[in-house]
């Protein structure tokens, strides 16, 4: 008879890619987050600085009747302005 002998079969190591896959994945989304953040500050600093353009004159009155509507149009409104608009 003869003696039992173990076969030492190496199986071949592979590697696992799946860290480096995850981190690069998590790389792009941060990317992508900074991208989105940066964006949307451009985007506010651009609607607060139309927001103070458009804040209307410090002057007009408060009051509702016609002749004082009439006067803050005619000291306050940039008629060129709405002119140029309709163009």
């Amino acid at each position: 008879m003869e003696p039992n002998t173990q076969t030492n079969i190496e199986t071949p190591k592979t590697k696992s890619n799946g860290a480096l896959i995850g981190s690069i994945i998590i790389i792009i989304i941060l990317i992508i987050g900074g991208i989105y953040l940066a964006q949307n500050k451009i985007k506010e600093a651009k609607e607060q600085e139309l927001l103070e353009q458009n804040l209307p004159a410090d002057n007009l009155s408060t009051s509702d009747e016609l002749s004082d509507i009439e006067q803050d149009l005619i000291n306050n409104a940039d008629i060129n302005a709405l002119e140029q608009g309709l163009e």
